[in-house]
């Protein structure tokens, strides 16, 4: 019996434009003698790239060797498959373009500059290629969805919480850079980590857990939770240190408009999905929801329709709560209000 693999349109599109593009630029490669403008037509060459403006995407799409093609094919198979079932296909497909072409295009940037001031040709030359900027923002992605899920490598022998994937893999990218030679890697990890941080904390803009109960369209722009703060990524001996500096970031941010104040009611909603998608989960990072399409949405429409009334119900017995001291204040008070009249 054949088995059948169930993948979303978009990753299933992403995964063949990875082989494609990978097996173009090879057989390019091996003609590099005979026709040098060919490698330049899918990945990013500072000094020859301006003329074809589609690499910012297109690069991101070409492997040079079978070990990173291993390891895009399997990010996009898992990672896209989980986030597009997550959250549509359409919210899937400007995340992949923000986390793409960004960071390829601020990579071009920077090392045009810098063959322009120095005159490298090994600069002018660099190729800027790969998923690693993609990669980092699954990361990132998976750490805002599922911050507790566990991860066990060798045999369970390492058990590592997604939550602190991101900072480790830029960690790594960023030791690779000086001590491999790829200073690529360390730029597109870096920038696809800030890119899909910005993007999902202050403008994407996503259903709330309460939709489906109450039936009205209500989202919410951003993640203002705590847990998602920038400083959140890193260890706790870290925050002390990063967080007035990214609390002096966020408000300059603010002074020139670049994103809106948090308001105490978005901090609150946000605390509250984080909350609701730390006790409810999500469907497993492995299967992706296995079992149809159709069915995943159900699931997922009956688990936010439980949390919603679980978010309800919680809120109703705080407001009660809340209101009983109050009467209890004020019942002696219309006690004495109506015996002072009989006494006297």
């Amino acid at each position: 019996m054949p088995i059948r693999i169930n993948l979303p349109p978009l990753t299933r599109a992403l995964l063949l434009l990875l082989l494609i593009c990978s097996l173009l630029n090879a057989s390019f490669s091996v003609r590099s003698l005979i026709r040098v403008q060919a490698v330049p037509a899918l990945a990013i060459i500072p000094q020859k790239s301006l003329k074809y403006p589609w690499t910012t995407l297109t690069a991101a799409l070409v492997e040079t060797n079978l070990v990173s093609f291993a390891i895009s094919a399997i990010t996009l198979f898992y990672g896209g498959r989980y986030l597009e079932r997550a959250w549509t296909t359409q919210e899937f497909a400007k995340f992949v373009l923000f986390v793409t072409m960004i960071p390829n295009l601020l990579t071009f940037g920077i090392y045009f500059l810098w063959f322009s001031v120095t005159a490298s040709q090994i600069r002018a030359n660099t190729i800027i290629n790969g998923n690693v900027a993609l990669e980092a923002a699954f990361l990132v992605a998976f750490k805002q969805l599922v911050p507790e899920h566990t991860v066990s490598l060798f045999r369970a022998s390492i058990r590592i919480r997604v939550k602190h994937f991101p900072a480790v893999f830029v960690l790594l990218n960023s030791l690779s850079g000086p001590l491999l030679g790829t200073d690529t890697a360390f730029f597109l990890s870096w920038l696809g980590f800030l890119t899909s941080w910005i993007y999902l904390r202050f403008y994407r803009v996503a259903p709330l857990l309460a939709t489906t109960a109450t039936g009205e369209e209500a989202v919410i722009k951003g993640d203002a939770s705590d847990t998602f703060a920038f400083s959140h990524f890193f260890p706790d001996s870290i925050q002390v240190l990063l967080d007035p500096v990214t609390d002096s970031i966020y408000k300059t941010m603010v002074a020139f408009r670049l994103c809106v104040p948090f308001s105490e009611e978005a901090i609150d909603q946000s605390n509250e999905q984080a909350s609701a998608r730390a006790e409810g989960g999500l469907p497993s990072l492995m299967t992706g929801g296995r079992g149809g399409h159709v069915g995943g949405r159900r699931e997922e429409a009956e688990r936010r329709r439980a949390l919603a009334l679980k978010a309800l119900d919680q809120r109703l017995n705080a407001a009660a709560a809340a209101r009983a001291p109050a009467e209890m204040q004020s019942a002696p008070a219309v006690e004495t209000g109506t015996t002072n009249p009989t006494t006297a």
